[in-house]
């Protein structure tokens, strides 16, 4: 067993993501495991880029109020205490709602991977409203 210290805040770069969003890596892999979490905070109307992962994520909230969209506009509300997985390959986004934070851990296998993560292009204005419209917000 092995206690991991805290890591400091870092704010996420902002060629992945719009708005302010800060991370707190929590764990990435030990040599025998290539399991990555972190701890995601996005400020009202922040969100990350359109992006996938080669062996999916799970998203679990632990506060606030945020969003997960896929391309074909299925949206998800998503509140403290619940998760959503998103499958291997699917291009979605996630982040807070119009007038809510929303913090989560995201939490991915990078095994046999190559990239875990492949970032796309920015969620439009347009896309991130339609998404409020989808999932009800």
């Amino acid at each position: 067993m092995n206690k991991n210290p805290v890591a400091a805040t870092v704010k996420t770069p902002a060629a992945n993501f719009t708005g302010d969003v800060w991370l707190n890596p929590v764990f990435g892999g030990d040599g025998t495991s290539r399991l990555t979490v972190g701890l995601v905070r996005f400020t009202p109307g922040a969100r990350t880029n359109w992006h996938r992962h080669a062996n999916g994520q799970l998203l679990v909230c632990t506060d606030g109020v945020g969003l997960v969209s896929t391309r074909d506009r299925h949206t998800v509300v998503l509140r403290a205490g619940e998760s959503v997985w998103t499958a291997a390959g699917e291009e979605h986004f996630h982040g807070g709602t119009q007038t809510n934070m929303m913090c989560h851990y995201a939490i991915l296998d990078a095994a046999g991977a190559g990239e875990a993560t492949t970032w796309l292009e920015p969620v439009t204005d347009e896309q991130y409203t339609a998404a409020h419209t989808a999932g009800q917000v």
